[in-house]
């Protein structure tokens, strides 16, 4: 089962302001503090104010948290708004949302927000989310089948067995992506440099995973502005074009342990979708950030997306393919391993960066298209944006 279309939008919308806060193990400020600060960085790179805005988007937050944003921001007008959640998924799919109500009348200047502050909420409490679906509770539970962590793991011992797929492997995207990190002004383990070798001399944590394969736990928020094209020209900042937007959904549920096929993920279904919007194909894309939870899930939308066959993601992540200066760079500036767990807010600001050819050290040469992918259980997103 699929959603979103597949052809072109009439109306083309493109990404003119992008924000963050600095990325923190525990901030000293609420979410909201940290949505404002990132949502007023990203009106500021547009060259645009509150006053401009008339839609806003904030993934996560209940109606009237993204209400408390509007009045905090200074919007004094109706706008366009939409909350909700389907985790994260959520950022990538944003811009599709946004063109359809451009398009529609509804808006003309879409703000996305994001934010987390898990590193200060979730102390103590990992897995809880999971502990109260009855489903879990009730038939995963109860045979050792929780929390993330050994989820993920169990997917990855599956494709090792399965397809040859092998821990030092999974160490090459841990190591490439820390490598990223350590060029990243904004990441948290911009100071932590990782080896094979140390990577290989890792305890397991839920084996094959050792600590380096896993996701951060932080708070931060990032946001980004869109707009139409044309109005996109006269603003500040070199206009980044969404290009194609794909959503999928798997048809087999939520729960992974009742799929056919334990390994598949939706962007089987949302990859086509987006390629085929923009009219590309996976070999004319310059790098790609994924939605990299745990090492694993790199290979597994490698293969989904297209840009190799079923079980070949792990020799094609080895031998600097996916690092800076390879075949296919890989989050550039470290992802959700290295730089900071944002349900994938922080690779579509990464990705413009990069397509602005304003990433400094890290930056990818003749980037000219760049993909972000989210992804969230049952459900994924792939965008493609463009230069200019």
């Amino acid at each position: 089962m699929e959603s979103g279309g597949s052809s072109r939008l009439s109306r083309r919308i493109a990404i003119v302001g992008i924000g963050e806060t600095r990325y923190e193990r525990r901030a000293a400020r609420p979410l909201m503090a940290l949505l404002l600060e990132a949502a007023r960085a990203a009106l500021a790179d547009a060259g645009l104010a509150a006053r401009d805005l008339d839609g806003i988007m904030a993934p996560g937050t209940s109606y009237a948290e993204l209400h408390e944003l509007a009045r905090e921001l200074g919007v004094r007008r109706q706008f366009f708004n939409a909350a909700g959640y389907n985790g994260g998924a959520a950022v990538a799919s944003a811009p599709l949302l946004a063109a359809l109500a451009i398009e529609a009348g509804l808006a003309t200047a879409v703000l996305c927000v994001r934010g987390l502050a898990w590193g200060t909420e979730r102390q103590g409490n990992v897995g809880q989310l999971h502990a109260e679906m009855p489903m879990k509770a009730s038939f995963e539970i109860p045979f050792g089948w929780y929390p993330q962590i050994v989820y993920f793991a169990g997917m990855a011992r599956r494709h090792m067995e399965l397809y040859g797929t092998t821990e030092a492997q999974l160490g090459a995207i841990a190591v490439a992506f820390r490598r990223h990190a350590a060029l990243s002004e904004n990441a948290l383990l911009r100071d932590r440099p990782l080896t094979l070798e140390q990577y290989l001399a890792e305890p397991y944590l839920a084996e094959p995973f050792r600590a380096s394969d896993c996701c951060l736990v932080n708070d931060g928020a990032g946001a980004f502005v869109m707009t139409s094209v044309e109005r996109a020209r006269d603003l500040r900042q070199p206009p980044v074009t969404v290009l194609g937007v794909g959503a999928g959904v798997s048809e087999e549920g939520e729960y992974a342990s009742l799929r056919s096929d334990y390994l598949a993920t939706a962007a089987v279904h949302s990859a086509p979708r987006a390629f085929a919007m923009a009219g590309l194909e996976p070999g004319d894309v310059g790098f790609v950030t994924l939605y990299d939870n745990f090492t694993s899930m790199v290979i597994q939308q490698l293969e989904d997306m297209g840009f190799c066959g079923r079980g070949e993601g792990g020799p094609f992540v080895g031998g600097g393919r996916i690092a800076l200066g390879g075949v296919l760079p890989v989050n550039p500036s470290g992802g959700q391993l290295a730089q900071a767990f944002m349900l994938s807010m922080n690779n579509v600001c990464e990705s413009v960066r990069q397509l602005r050819g304003a990433a400094g050290p890290r930056q990818v040469r003749d980037a000219e298209v760049g993909l972000v992918a989210g992804y969230s259980g049952s459900e994924h997103a792939t965008l493609l944006l463009g230069r200019g």
